[in-house]
C-alpha cells in the first residue's frame, strides 16, 4: 500500500523528552479532520485484549461502549477493528511501545485503506521505530527554547526574570541538557521556593554533573528526587500511593481523592472547607509540581480536570521508593512483584492481571484490583480486620455469587463495585459497616439498596447506577456530601434529597418506574429539594431526553458554579442572575428558547462556559440586539439548533469569547432576511476558534452555500487572532 493512502510516523527519543506530548499536540490539532480517532498507551507489561478494546472504545465510545465486559479474544477483536475501519479515514496514536511484539499484533488491526489514514507511534527504543518505519528522532530543546520553558514556568515568561538569577539558571539550564521533563520539574520546584538565590544556587549544587552529557537514568532520578524530597510528608504520601495503579493507567481524579481521604491522607482543620476540597488542593499541588500530569479534560470546560496519569520515569522513582518503604506490594501478571524484603508487613496491595498470591494478609490496608474477571479463587477478605480500601473497579464480577463477607470489614472507609456488572445483592448486614465514608456502584447489576443502608451515618460519597432502586429514609444519611442517583423514580424520594443539606454534589437521572409509569410529582418534589441544598455546587440533572417542567421558587443556589439539564420545557424560572452568582458552567437542552432566554444568561456575571441546544428542528429567534455588557467572562459559548448569529452581540459583548459555536438557518440568508454583515466576527476580539452548523442547505442554492461560506472565512482571515473555522451541517437533537 502506497504511503499516499496510509502514512505512520514513530517518533523516538529518550524518556523525558517530550515524545508523548508531541504526539498528543499533533492529535488534538488533527483529529477533526478524520472518521474517527484513537490515543492508546501501550506500556512495559502490555496486556493486548485490553489494549485492543482501549483502542475500539476510543474509535467509537457508543457503539463500543461495553467492549470491556465481553471475553472477546485478540483475533475476534482484531476482526472487529479491520471491520470498523473499512470504510474510514483514521487518525490513530500508539504511546510507548517497548517492544515490536505488540505493534505487530496491533498493525494487523489497523486495516490499510485509501483514505489517507495516520498512525503515530512513539517509543524510546530506536530499533523498534526503525521497524515500524517513518522514524522521526526526537531532539533536546534548543537553549532558547529551554529559556522559555524554564523561565516561563518560574516568572511567566522570559523577561521577567530579575537579572541576579540569569547565571544560576544558565548552570540549571545547561545541567537540564534541554530535556522538557527535566526542566519542567526543576522550573516546578522553584517555583514553589522563596526568592532567596541561596536555594536555587543549591538546587543547582543537587543535580550533579546533569544530563547535557549523560541523559541517564541516574541523573534524572536526582532531579525527581529534589523535588520528591521538597514534599511536605502527606503530600509524600499521596504521590507515593499512585504507585498502586498501573503504568500508564488513567487515574480518575475523584477516585484516587476518595483513596485519599480513606487512608486519612487528607486532614482537615478548617471547618468551612471539605475533606475533598482539601485533598483537591493537594491534587492541584502535585500537578502544579510536575509529578503528575492531566491524562483527560472535561469535554467542553478545560478548568475541569477528570483524570491524571504518572510519567514513567516518575513512576519509576516512586515505584522504588515505595518498595523501600513497604507501602504499596504490587503484583504483576507475569509474577513478577513489587513485594517488601522478607518479613515485612504487607499493608496495600495492588494486583495487576494476576491471581491471587500467598501472602499475611491480617495487616492490610488496601486491596486493589485491576484484573480483568475475579471467580471464586479470590480468597475471603474477612480477616482482614484492618482493611480500610476495598476497590473492585472495573473488574468483572458477573459470575461470583456474593459479597457476604464485606460486612465483616468493620473498618472499611471505601468500597468500589463501579463498572463491575456485580449482579448480586448488597447484605442487609452492611450497616456493620459504621466507618463507611465511599460507596461506588454505578456500572453494577445489584436492583435494589438494602433499607438497612440508611444507617451508616457516617457515608459522605454514594453512587448507584441505572438498574438500582434506592430505599426510603435518605434524609437519614446526613453526612452525605456526593450523591449520584441514575434511577430516581418517585417524588418521595425526591423530597428526602431535601434533607441531605451537607451535599455540593447532586446528580440524578429521572426515570419511569418498574411498571412504566412515570411520576408527575418528582419534578415539583425536586425542585421543592433544591431549594433548601445551600451547599450545592455541582447539580446535573437528566431525563433520558424526556422535556422536564422544572419551574419553581429556588433562592438557595448561591454556591452553584456547575449546572447540567439534558432536557427542559424551557428555561427554568429559577435560573436567574441575583440567584446563581457563582454559576460558571451551563450545559442545557430546550424545547423553546425566547429571546428573554438569551437576554438572562447574558447576565449571568461568572459564567464561562455555555452549551446551549435546542430540542428538534433548528429554531430561528426574531432579530433581536443582546445587551453590550452580555456574557462578560465567557469563554466558551456554543449554540445548537438555535440560529444566532453573531450580529445578535453587539461590540462590547463577550469580550473574553474564545471559542464560538452557532448555526445559520440557510433559508433566511435566501430569503434576505439576514445578510453577510450578520456574520461578523470582528467585535469579538478573543476569537481562537470559530464552529458553524448550516441548517437546510438542501433546500437552498449553492450559490447561498458558497457565498455564506466565502464571508465566513473572509471574516475569519481577516480577523486579527486568525481564529480557526470549521463549517459542517447542523446536528438535530431530537
Amino acid at each position: 500500500m502506497s504511503a499516499q493512502q496510509q502514512r505512520v510516523v514513530s517518533i523516538v527519543g529518550f524518556g523525558g523528552l517530550g515524545k508523548t506530548t508531541l504526539a498528543k499536540a499533533v492529535y488534538d490539532q488533527l483529529r477533526v479532520q478524520f472518521d474517527c480517532t484513537a490515543f492508546v498507551s501501550v506500556s512495559q507489561n502490555p496486556d493486548l485484549n485490553k489494549l485492543l478494546k482501549n483502542m475500539l472504545y476510543e474509535l467509537d465510545k457508543q457503539k463500543h461502549a461495553n467492549i470491556h465486559s465481553t471475553m472477546l479474544e485478540e483475533k475476534h477483536l482484531i476482526d472487529l477493528a479491520r471491520e470498523f475501519l473499512e470504510n474510514k479515514r483514521y487518525l490513530i496514536v500508539i504511546d510507548d511501545i517497548w517492544d515490536i511484539k505488540p505493534w505487530g499484533i496491533l498493525q494487523c488491526s489497523l486495516l490499510e485503506n485509501s483514505l489517507k489514514s495516520i498512525i503515530i507511534t512513539t517509543t524510546r527504543i530506536l530499533d523498534v521505530a526503525e521497524q515500524i518505519g517513518g522514524c522521526y528522532k526526537l531532539k533536546p530543546l534548543s537553549h532558547e527554547s529551554s529559556k522559555k520553558l524554564f523561565h516561563g514556568r518560574i516568572f511567566g515568561s522570559e523577561g521577567k526574570c530579575p537579572g541576579q538569577y540569569f547565571e544560576v539558571s544558565e548552570k540549571i539550564l545547561k545541567k537540564c541538557g534541554g530535556v522538557p521533563l527535566a526542566i519542567i520539574t526543576t522550573s516546578s520546584l522553584l517555583a514553589n521556593k522563596s526568592g532567596d538565590i541561596k536555594e536555587w544556587n543549591d538546587v543547582c549544587g543537587s543535580i550533579g554533573f546533569g544530563l547535557a552529557s549523560n541523559p541517564s537514568m541516574d541523573s534524572m532520578r536526582k532531579i525527581l528526587l529534589l523535588s520528591y524530597y521538597d514534599l511536605p510528608s502527606h503530600l509524600k504520601a499521596c504521590l507515593l500511593y499512585l504507585t498502586i495503579f498501573p503504568e500508564d493507567y488513567k487515574i480518575e481524579k475523584e477516585r484516587l481523592i476518595l483513596r485519599w481521604i480513606a487512608e486519612d491522607f487528607v486532614h482537615c482543620e478548617d471547618e468551612s472547607q471539605s475533606l475533598f476540597e482539601l485533598g483537591e488542593s493537594y491534587f492541584n499541588e502535585l500537578l502544579n509540581r510536575s509529578l503528575i500530569q492531566v491524562a483527560d479534560k472535561h469535554y467542553f470546560n478545560d478548568n475541569i480536570i477528570v483524570s491524571c496519569r504518572v510519567h514513567d520515569m516518575v513512576l519509576e522513582l516512586i515505584c522504588s521508593l515505595s518498595r523501600e518503604e513497604s507501602f504499596v506490594t504490587t503484583v504483576l501478571g507475569d509474577s513478577r512483584q513489587s513485594m517488601p524484603s522478607s518479613g515485612s508487613t504487607v499493608r496495600r496491595l495492588s494486583l495487576q492481571n494476576t491471581t491471587w498470591p500467598k501472602l499475611e494478609m491480617s495487616k492490610l490496608r488496601s486491596v486493589t484490583i485491576f484484573s480483568l474477571t475475579i471467580t471464586n479463587m479470590m480468597p475471603s477478605l474477612s480477616c482482614c480486620h484492618l482493611l480500610r480500601v476495598l476497590d473492585l473497579e472495573d473488574c468483572n464480577l458477573k459470575e461470583h455469587p456474593s459479597l457476604r463477607f464485606v460486612v465483616n470489614l468493620f473498618h472499611l472507609r471505601y468500597l468500589s463495585l463501579a463498572g463491575t456488572g456485580y449482579s448480586g445483592e448488597l447484605p442487609v448486614e452492611v450497616v456493620k459497616l459504621q466507618f463507611l465514608e465511599t460507596l461506588r456502584l454505578r456500572g453494577t447489576e445489584i436492583e435494589e439498596l438494602p433499607s438497612s443502608i440508611v444507617g451508616l451515618t457516617q457515608l459522605m460519597f454514594l453512587s448507584v447506577g441505572d438498574r438500582t432502586s434506592l430505599p426510603n429514609g435518605l434524609r437519614y444519611l446526613a453526612s452525605l456530601e456526593s450523591l449520584v442517583v441514575e434511577r430516581l423514580e418517585s417524588a418521595c424520594i425526591a423530597e428526602e434529597l431535601g434533607h441531605l443539606t451537607q451535599l455540593r454534589t447532586l446528580g440524578v437521572k429521572l426515570t419511569r418506574d418498574k411498571e412504566g409509569g412515570w411520576d408527575e410529582n418528582m419534578c415539583t418534589a425536586l425542585v421543592g429539594s433544591l431549594g433548601k441544598l445551600h451547599k450545592i455546587q455541582y447539580l446535573l440533572v437528566c431525563s433520558n431526553y424526556v422535556a422536564l417542567n422544572l419551574d419553581g421558587s429556588v433562592e438557595s443556589l448561591g454556591n452553584l458554579s456547575y449546572l447540567y439539564i439534558d432536557t427542559t420545557t424551557s428555561l427554568p424560572t429559577w435560573i436567574r442572575p441575583a440567584i446563581l452568582l457563582h454559576l460558571s458552567f451551563l450545559e442545557i437542552m430546550v424545547v423553546q428558547v425566547r429571546r428573554e432566554d438569551i437576554q438572562i444568561l447574558g447576565r449571568l456575571q461568572a459564567l464561562r462556559y455555555l452549551y446551549l441546544r435546542v430540542s428538534g428542528d433548528t429554531q430561528v429567534l426574531e432579530r433581536f440586539m443582546g445587551s453590550p455588557d452580555s456574557f462578560p467572562c465567557a469563554i466558551k459559548c456554543r449554540f445548537y439548533n438555535l440560529s444566532m448569529l453573531p450580529s445578535t452581540f453587539p461590540p462590547g459583548a463577550m469580550p473574553r469569547l474564545e471559542d464560538f459555536r452557532f448555526c445559520i438557518e440557510l433559508e433566511d440568508f435566501s430569503r434576505g432576511e439576514f445578510t453577510a454583515d450578520d456574520l461578523a466576527l470582528g467585535h469579538l476580539p478573543s476569537l481562537r476558534n470559530v464552529e458553524v452548523g448550516l441548517c437546510g442547505e438542501e433546500n437552498v442554492s449553492q450559490e447561498v452555500v458558497a457565498k455564506v461560506k466565502e464571508k465566513l472565512r473572509h471574516e475569519a482571515d481577516g480577523h486579527p487572532n486568525h481564529p480557526s473555522l470549521y463549517v459542517s451541517a447542523e446536528i438535530l437533537y431530537q
